[in-house]
């Protein structure tokens, strides 16, 4: 497709993908960039795991709050999922199955990649949505079909998030248990918009695990 986002330069890191045995799509949240996802994933990057970072036009992928209906953040929201199936689709064009690539995101990042696996479920590496949920005014829970053949997916959110209800961030957790995903929610007292160590403790456990499988 064609959309705002499709134009951007998408950022490479870590392993080379030719020489890597697991890949992470990180989806940045509103206002930053690819760049300064990619240095979060320092903390949990290891030797033979490629980095693929999107990037948003403006640094923004949708316009108005993950709430608000779906039609008031077109045409950024299909865009953005789009960005998020090509950089998947690179991997997979260089060796990486799906079932080890990782899609993490943080912000409106995690809501674009939530929504994208669970929109286009099967075994993935992973899933980590750190303070994001599934995207629209309301979530029809039985709208969402398939098989995420017990794919890893964390959700972490403070309970207290300025731009995340909770009740959204348990919504979200229920529809990826109905997609058979294996899933882990924390939540985390008092704290705000943001990531904490606990999180990223979370996440180089489960690249660890993808790099012993390989």
């Amino acid at each position: 497709m064609s959309g705002p986002h499709q134009d951007q330069q998408r950022l490479t890191a870590g392993t080379p993908l030719a020489e890597a045995n697991a890949a992470a799509v990180l989806v940045h949240g509103r206002g930053a960039t690819a760049r300064s996802i990619v240095q979060m994933a320092s903390e949990f990057q290891r030797d033979g795991l490629a980095l693929l970072a999107p990037q948003a036009a403006r640094n923004t992928w949708y316009p108005n709050s993950f709430l608000a209906p779906v039609e008031q953040n077109e045409p950024g929201r299909t865009s953005g999922l789009q960005a998020v199936e090509d950089a998947v689709t690179e991997a997979a064009e260089a060796g990486i199955p799906t079932d080890r690539v990782l899609v993490l995101g943080f912000s409106q990042g995690a809501c674009l990649a939530s929504e994208f696996v669970a929109r286009n479920p099967r075994r993935y590496g992973g899933l980590v949505a750190l303070s994001g949920g599934l995207i629209g005014e309301t979530i029809d829970e039985d709208a969402y079909e398939g098989d995420l053949e017990a794919t890893p997916v964390f959700v972490g959110c403070s309970d207290v998030d300025p731009h995340i209800p909770i009740e959204r961030v348990h919504e979200t957790t229920r529809v990826f248990e109905q997609l058979n995903g294996d899933v882990e929610e924390r939540i985390y007292e008092g704290m705000g918009h943001g990531v904490n160590q606990d999180e990223i403790g979370y996440v180089s456990s489960l690249v660890d695990d993808l790099l012993a499988e390989t």
